[in-house]
């Protein structure tokens, strides 16, 4: 296409002006064009740099929409320094320095532009006094940023869009503050929109940010933004992220198909949401962390989670609100953990939850009033000592347990309503206390309220109803119960609790468990059976400071086998502790670098030492709090390039103060790897060891060989592990002690010659791939107890020993090996 010529039309009616005319080049033309006069171009292709400094019009030809091109070599395609008029051009750039097209003052109107370029920026706004109006205008430039607004630059863009970029589709900074409006941005190497810097914004309006390799929209450094209507989908890392005091409103918006965290947030960061929607995320729907960092949501769905992570992750001293909201089909519903903090919801619906719909641990806060959990593993959960909070008018209906209290957690419940439990409406363990006020169970297949031994817990009108085990199971001494009514009994009230804490229950279905239950009974109670495990490689709990060394190595060699592994552990322990007091004396203590690799077959107790390690890491004040942090690669490597990092990054923030324990470690690095981004978990771990080497320790375990292997992958790993300790398999009198240990725990006996039919057993057992070592001991004892109760059912009334008693004739079979080829 040939240069053509520009036709300028006068828009005054002075005698003194040049007349109308044609000229050859742009330049010319713009040289004797004024305020308010019109160019035509002809089509053709112009090899000029423009300036427009008046107020003129410039555009092509009618209905003949991108036959001028505006294409110079090199620098800047358009620059626009008045209130112009630009229509119905193509403008293209080739300067990687340089935008192509560049608006530094005016209110100028843009329509119907193409900008394809491989320059820095599409389309740059820059300065204060930069106020465009952009309509229709679309931008290809997959070397540089889409659009840019920059130093406090602004305008409004309205139906454009940004077809590709190969950095941020749209970037906001230095106090730029543009409004977008039905736009579409896609296929962007980067975030699909940027804010950053205090004084930045951004306020959207019925846009689209789709098919992205990085966030779909970032905020960070005290920007703002307001995105109303707006859809965020199909990226490769988080959908939306906020960091360091970013402040966001979301209203009426659908964050969807997102394969990390739907949003994500830190730093201080508060995010506002109203009738917006978050689905089908690969992490969590709203990951929330930092103290100051906060969540206000109103009338939002969250649901479909397409991963196995809570879809609200609370952690690190964070909030979140949420009111009238949804949160459905998701593994867990809420996890909150740290104390500091908290979850407050209001009037919202938990329901088909996988797991846990609330979990509460490690000294967090939950505070629901007036809501509705249905279809869930367990309704909520506080886990440990310091959490807790209140549940207030809430109705859980249809889950495994309703609530449950473990290790020192001391929750508030009032007027809440569970019905039809498959266990326990309400179930507490380990030392867990609560308070429960004006609680019912009605229609639960166990008991209503099961509090075990030592629990101080607190039951005041409370009411149970068809409880197929019982309305209360207590402990002789703990709970306290006053007022409390059941069906069993005429649902007549209960008189103050009898010294020791044992509820006067013969009168209102009140169970304690000593004469009232028999002790082959008994042991099927001592935990909930389907207790879910903690998601996405959560916390185990904090070790208790107070615990001595003593205590916990006493616990160590109460393990069955497993002498090398005591003495290397023991060992260990005794330079560090011999460290600690040399520096006390004021003497030289040797640098112990104290990561460990665990090498052996599954079941040899290697998760069990690394929590005992933990704790006795912690109670030398090593470690600050001693817990567990388990993980294994499908925790720590992404799909894409870079979500390897952050979740490893995430990983590790979470074990500080503990351990992070990484199962079958070998498998971050496949012998196959090509392209894997397992490698890039396994730099990264390196490097936080290195830089934070008194914070966390890091125990990789898995089979010897494919451990061997493993630390050969970076010149890095072996010289941050101070000792390999392996972990042999068990022989058939360890396994035979550990059935015996079972026996004890669960109040059953061995009976005559059942001891040497074990160890029979043991010794045949084939030891295939499949051979859990200590696992296989307990699921040998749980079909023994099945086959027992199978056998003793049919007794009428049979005595202490035939409940306890277990025979030769309740070992399983053992299983047929295949007969050789």
């Amino acid at each position: 296409m040939v240069q053509g010529t520009v036709q300028v039309t006068h828009g005054g009616t002075s005698r003194w002006r040049r007349r109308s005319g044609e000229y050859p080049t742009l330049t010319a033309a713009l040289a004797v064009a004024g305020d308010g006069d019109v160019l035509t171009i002809a089509p053709g292709t112009y090899r000029e740099n423009l300036v427009l400094d008046h107020a003129v019009t410039l555009r092509g030809p009618e209905g003949a929409a991108g036959s001028v091109r505006i294409a110079p070599l090199d620098g800047v395609a358009l620059t626009l320094r008045a209130s112009a008029v630009v229509q119905d051009l193509y403008l293209e750039g080739q300067d990687r320095a340089a935008p192509a097209l560049l608006v530094e003052d005016g209110c100028p109107e843009l329509t119907d532009l193409r900008v394809s370029t491989r320059s820095a920026a599409g389309i740059e706004v820059r300065g204060s006094g930069a106020r465009p109006l952009v309509r229709r205008c679309t931008v290809e430039n997959p070397a540089g940023v889409g659009i840019a607004v920059l130093d406090g630059g602004g305008g409004v863009f309205e139906e454009c869009e940004v077809v590709a970029a190969g950095q941020n589709g749209v970037s906001v900074r230095g106090g730029g503050r543009p409004r977008l409006e039905r736009c579409r941005i896609h296929h962007a190497t980067g975030a699909g929109i940027a804010i950053t810097g205090e004084g930045s914004g951004l306020e959207a309006l019925g846009c689209e940010v789709y098919e992205i390799k990085g966030a779909g929209v970032q905020i960070a450094a005290r920007a703002t933004a307001r995105l109303t209507d707006c859809s965020v989908h199909r990226t490769s890392a988080d959908g939306v992220t906020l960091d360091t005091d970013a402040l966001l409103a979301l209203a009426g918006c659908d964050i969807h198909d997102i394969p990390e965290n739907a949003v994500d947030l830190r730093s201080r960061s508060v995010l506002t949401l109203s009738r917006t929607t978050v689905r089908r995320f690969g992490r969590n729907g709203l990951s929330v962390w930092d103290p100051g960092t906060r969540v206000d949501a109103e009338s939002c769905e969250i649901h479909d989670s397409t991963g196995d992570y809570p879809a609200v992750w609370i952690s690190d001293g964070a909030t979140v609100s949420l009111a009238s909201c949804r949160v459905h089909d998701v593994p867990d519903a809420l996890f909150v953990l740290d104390r500091g903090s908290r979850v407050d919801v209001v009037d919202s619906d938990l329901s088909q939850v996988r797991n846990t719909a609330v979990s509460v641990s490690d000294g967090a806060t939950a505070q629901l009033d007036d809501c509705r959990i249905r279809e869930a593993g367990t309704g909520a959960w506080f886990r440990d000592h310091g959490s807790g909070g209140t549940l207030a008018g809430c109705t859980i209906d249809a889950v495994q347990t309703g609530v449950i209290v473990t290790k020192g957690a001391d929750p508030a419940l009032e007027r809440c309503t569970v019905t039809s439990p498959a266990e326990a409406g309400f179930y507490v363990s380990a030392g867990g206390r609560g308070t429960f006020t004006a609680c019912r169970v009605t229609g639960s297949s166990g008991f209503g309220f099961h509090v075990m031994d030592g629990c101080r817990t607190t039951l005041t009108r409370c009411h149970t109803e068809r409880c197929a085990r019982g309305g209360y199971e207590f402990a002789e001494d703990g709970p306290t119960a006053e007022e409390c009514t059941g069906d069993e009994s005429g649902a007549r009230p209960t008189d103050r609790s009898a010294p020791g804490g044992a509820p006067a229950g013969a009168r209102a279905g009140v169970r304690t468990a000593t004469g009232t239950q028999s002790p082959a009974a008994r042991p099927a109670q001592a935990s909930p059976p389907s207790v879910p495990r903690p998601a996405d490689g959560a916390e185990s709990g904090p070790a208790a400071a107070a615990r001595e060394s003593g205590e916990m190595l006493g616990q160590l060699d109460a393990l069955v086998g497993l002498d090398s592994v005591k003495r290397e552990v023991r060992a260990l322990t005794d330079m560090i502790e011999v460290g600690r007091r040399r520096q006390q004396a004021g003497l030289k203590a040797a640098s112990v670098r104290r990561h460990l690799v665990f090498t052996g077959s599954p079941g040899t107790g290697k998760t069990t030492v690394a929590r005992l390690y933990g704790e006795i890491l912690a109670s030398l004040g090593v470690l600050e709090r001693g817990h567990l942090v388990e993980v294994s690669r499908v925790d720590l490597v992404g799909e894409h390039i870079g979500s390897t990092a952050i979740r490893t990054q995430e990983a590790f923030d979470r074990a500080r103060g503990g351990v992070l324990f990484i199962d079958e470690a070998y498998a971050l690095a496949p012998e196959d790897s090509g392209r894997d981004f397992g490698r890039e978990a396994i730099d990264t771990l390196v490097k936080l060891m290195e830089d934070h080497r008194d914070a966390v320790v890091v125990i990789v375990a898995g089979y010897t060989a494919e451990m061997e292997r493993f630390l050969t992958v970076n010149p890095g790993v072996a010289s941050r592990f101070s000792r390999t300790i392996t972990f042999g398999d068990y022989g058939p009198e360890e396994l035979l002690r550990i059935v015996e240990q079972q026996a004890e725990e669960h109040e059953y006996r061995l009976g005559e010659g059942t001891s040497q039919a074990l160890l029979t057993y043991f010794t045949e057992l084939p030891k295939g791939p499949a051979f859990g070592n200590g696992r296989t001991a307990r699921q040998t004892f749980e079909s023994m107890v099945e086959r027992h109760a199978g056998r003793v059912a049919q007794l009428s009334e049979p005595s202490t020993d035939e409940l306890t008693l277990l025979y030769p004739a309740d070992l399983p079979a053992l299983p047929v090996q295949p007969a050789p080829c």
